[in-house]
């Protein structure tokens, strides 16, 4: 007992129950909402459980009937058998829909909810996770929350419920064979001890190898052109394969440890019935009991067995339940962002739609979380009509620079705002803070093919639900990406595979330039966007871009200088600086391209 008493109170002091009764209090933030279909389906269980121990008694009666030989009741008794059976097999089946039905919706709902969760959550400390995991996460943990959370709390109810009902039928017609009955609780309740020990180690070792063959999935396939051109199907074929037998493995690990679990559960079930079947017998012999009653308690004695064995049961779903709980609590309980100004910035949006908006980042510092430093007093402004270039070796910030005026990261110290105009910048009022809400205010290009799968005309109003094909043309046309779409059979409305595939790099990005042309943002950046065009038509976007009657607001990140001419104001990003160059400094970094 002592030995007990301390295993309890290391727990305690390690802190593992405490962390299972915070994530136990986490699945109730849900579970609350669903209190009506727990009570429904809860009392559909204790339904179930009273007519199938109705039935115990009226076939306890029947047998009495027959081996009376009272044969005008017998018919009767029959029937009424009958009916217990069919309203039985109703109730399940109905237990079962609603159950089916009502766990989808919840699943739905939290999927739901956990995916606007993550999709708020701060850039640069969900970067630290894997696509794969997130992914597992999302979908294989928010499936067993909203399955624990309809199922877990009515079923400890109906599980006791049956117990306790079926125990007291025993008590009340012959205690004895409650003793009998009962001789497999101390067994069930030792394993399940050892089984809840391992169950929780298997479950997170389950969890962290099922993100990684996902991870592994995600990343092959989402690499397959590079994977292909290397020639290393072979090698990837065979990391698969060596994941898999881990997996494998591990799980047969735990097989084995269920089946003896099960074996010796089993041998304790049939020694508790064979012993209550025996002292039935005897009962009967000595004409203390019916056979129907003996019968009856048979039957009750497998209830019992089978209920203590539900209620087992949910102890690895607990511990299932709390460790998925955790997963999800990893990533919801991160920084979020805050939206909470994006009324500020729909009407400072409204005030200078016609003038435009000027950019001032004003001496940054930022490092990474990683430690990388970046920037120690970088300081850089754009203003409407202009584009505005950042140059640099690769590493040396420039997508950086890009992620702080997106809020997607924050600088250290310094400031960041927007103005209206060409007003002064050193006016406080009139200033908007950058900050999530302001990204409202930006069209972006990332590096990359960024198209996703669907029609053209599709990717387009994913940024403009209601634009016209009309306003979609004009914005291929601006991006030089019409002189191709016009020529394809169905224009507009061609489909695009996964990734931008049927389209050439270069095509991809003008189609993405045109896209985040006719979102009609009053900044635009473009990170390398034109990377994979010829210079010509490079130069012809972006002189497009400046032609345009939009007081548009354009900052761009290349390696080639010979667009530098095009530019406004070009900064060279270094040490940790933006430095504007002057003339003589982009004719030599044209010169030395």
């Amino acid at each position: 007992m002592r030995d007990k008493i301390q295993f309890y109170i290391n727990r305690i002091k390690s802190g593992r129950l405490k962390e299972m009764w915070r994530q136990t209090l986490w699945i109730y933030s849900y579970a609350r909402r669903y209190w009506g279909a727990m009570v429904f389906y809860t009392l559909l269980g204790f339904v179930g459980t009273g007519v199938g121990l109705l039935s115990s008694w009226v076939s306890k009666s029947l047998v009495d009937i027959i081996t009376g030989h009272q044969s005008g009741a017998v018919v009767g008794t029959f029937a009424v058998m009958i009916g217990l059976n069919i309203g039985t097999m109703i109730v399940n089946q109905i237990s079962e829909y609603v159950s089916a039905s009502i766990s989808m919706k919840v699943d739905a709902e939290i999927k739901a909810d956990i995916f606007e969760k993550i999709m708020v959550t701060d850039w640069e400390a969900l970067t630290g996770y894997h696509t794969g995991d997130l992914l597992t996460r999302w979908s294989s943990d928010c499936s067993n929350i909203s399955s624990g959370v309809l199922s877990f709390i009515p079923n400890l109810l109906i599980y006791l419920f049956r117990f306790i009902s079926a125990f007291a039928m025993v008590v009340c017609q012959d205690w004895t064979f409650a003793l009998f009955a009962m001789m497999g609780m101390p067994v069930t309740v030792l394993l399940s001890r050892t089984l809840m020990r391992r169950m929780v180690n298997n479950n997170q070792r389950s969890a962290a190898m099922g993100a990684k063959l996902s991870g592994f999935n995600q990343e092959t396939f989402s690499n397959i052109q590079t994977i292909k051109a290397f020639s290393l199907i072979r090698l990837y074929v065979e990391r698969l394969k060596q994941l898999q037998k881990e997996y494998i493995e591990m799980r047969l690990d735990f097989r084995k440890m269920s089946i003896w679990t099960s074996l010796l559960l089993s041998t304790v079930g049939l020694a508790v019935s064979y012993s209550s079947y025996g002292w039935g017998i005897y009962r009967v012999w000595s004409g203390v009991i019916t056979y129907g009653t003996m019968t009856m308690f048979l039957t009750l004695s497998g209830t019992l067995t089978g209920s203590l064995s539900s209620l087992a049961s949910l102890v690895p779903m607990a511990i299932g339940l709390t460790t998925s709980a955790g997963r999800l609590m990893d990533i919801v309980e991160m920084p979020r962002e805050d939206y909470s100004r994006d009324d500020e910035v729909d009407q400072f949006r409204a005030k200078w739609r016609q003038e435009g908006i000027s950019l001032q980042m004003s001496h940054l510092s930022f490092s990474y979380r990683t430690g990388t430093r970046v920037f120690t007093d970088a300081s850089l402004e754009a203003h409407p009509h202009e584009i505005i270039a950042l140059v640099g070796p690769s590493g040396e910030g420039k997508t950086t620079m890009l992620r702080l005026i997106l809020s997607l990261i924050q600088p250290k110290t310094g400031e960041a705002y927007l103005y209206g105009g060409w007003e002064n910048s050193g006016e406080e009022e009139g200033r908007l803070v950058m900050c999530p809400s302001t990204r409202k205010l930006f069209s972006y290009v990332p590096q990359g093919n960024t198209m996703f799968s669907g029609t053209i005309a599709e990717n387009m109003r994913n940024v403009k639900p209601d634009a016209t094909d009309e306003e979609i043309i004009d914005c291929l046309k601006l991006s030089c990406a019409w002189e191709f779409v016009e020529k394809l059979p169905e224009g507009i409305h061609t489909m695009i595979q996964e990734r931008g595939g049927g389209f050439s790099e270069g095509q991809a990005q003008r189609l993405s330039i045109a896209r985040a042309l006719l979102r009609k943002s009053p900044l635009l950046l473009l990170d390398e966007a034109t990377s994979a065009l010829d210079v010509q038509t490079e130069r012809k976007v972006l002189k497009n871009i400046m032609q345009d009657d939009y007081p548009r607001t354009c900052i761009v990140t290349t390696h080639r200088p010979t667009v530098l001419s095009a530019c406004n104001r070009v900064y060279s990003i270094r040490q940790g600086r933006c430095v504007v160059l002057n003339e003589e400094e982009i004719d030599e970094l044209v010169r030395a391209f």
